[in-house]
């Protein structure tokens, strides 16, 4: 018997992205201008950037998660995304979704942000 649901199998654990947007390497780029206060590397770099989706009217979802549950600044991070992010010209809204699932882990961090981080 599988017990795996129809839905779920296959899926991919991030959603993917809208790269192909016009907008999404100024956004990438809005993303890379804002740091883990305690880590000297920028969040998509590390990691914590899981998916920036962006919707015909320009409207702007991105799904990102933090290097733990305890992280000091979970509550204030998102806020720090809309911010970097809203003011590029043609972006709509921006709504920032924290998840958990799946968890983060050093292997998700670019190589930049490796050898920044002295892991290379």
């Amino acid at each position: 018997m599988n017990d795996v649901s129809p839905k779920l199998e296959g899926a991919p654990l991030i959603a993917p992205s809208t790269t192909d947007h016009p907008l999404y390497d100024q956004i990438v780029e809005a993303c890379r201008g804002v740091y883990d206060p305690e880590i000297p590397v920028n969040i998509y770099d590390l990691g914590l950037i899981y998916t920036i989706d962006i919707d015909s009217e320009n409207a702007v979802k991105v799904i990102m998660t933090l290097t733990a549950p305890g992280c000091p600044v979970a509550g204030e991070m998102p806020g720090w995304i809309a911010d970097a992010v809203e003011p590029i010209a043609g972006v709509k809204q921006v709504d920032v979704e924290i998840t958990w699932d799946p968890p983060w882990g050093m292997d998700m961090m670019s190589d930049e942000a490796r050898l920044e981080l002295g892991f290379m």
